[in-house]
């Protein structure tokens, strides 16, 4: 992934607050995800894989309904799987939300509903590659 430092360093304030406080164990993982997506790095091998699998995971929450274990399990099966990927396109703009504004929230319902609208801006912007990413996680389950 490449970041700026400021943006790196909000990233991680961000997870430390996800890991002090367990109530925010269910958007942790968008974070991760929409993180991921957002700084897809150079067409390497390893971040074809993990651009594949994060957004297959913002797929499986935002698209399909899976949850926090359920789409953990099909990430763990993508992952072993780098040989389908292959490098997307970024689009030119990641989505409108980012870090800082879940970095900004104050508390931890307005915490986990920057992380769903940072997942859910991330996501939309990776739209032309939806039917890829769909495919890639269709295939994990036949």
């Amino acid at each position: 992934m490449l970041s700026s430092p400021a943006c790196w360093k909000a990233y991680g304030q961000v997870l430390e607050r996800e890991y002090s406080m367990p109530e925010l164990g269910d958007v942790h993982r968008l974070s991760v995800d929409a993180y991921a997506a957002q700084h897809p790095g150079e067409p390497t091998p390893q971040s074809m894989k993990s651009v594949g699998v994060h957004l297959i995971r913002l797929h499986l929450n935002l698209e399909r309904g899976f949850d926090v274990r359920e789409s953990n399990q099909v990430m763990v099966r993508a992952s072993g799987q780098k040989h389908r990927f292959h490098w997307l396109e970024p689009p030119a703009s990641r989505g409108r939300v980012t870090v800082v504004e879940v970095l900004e929230a104050d508390d931890a319902t307005a915490h986990r509903e920057a992380v769903r609208r940072w997942a859910r801006s991330v996501w939309e912007a990776w739209g032309d590659h939806h039917p890829t990413v769909r495919s890639w996680a269709e295939a994990l389950f036949d």
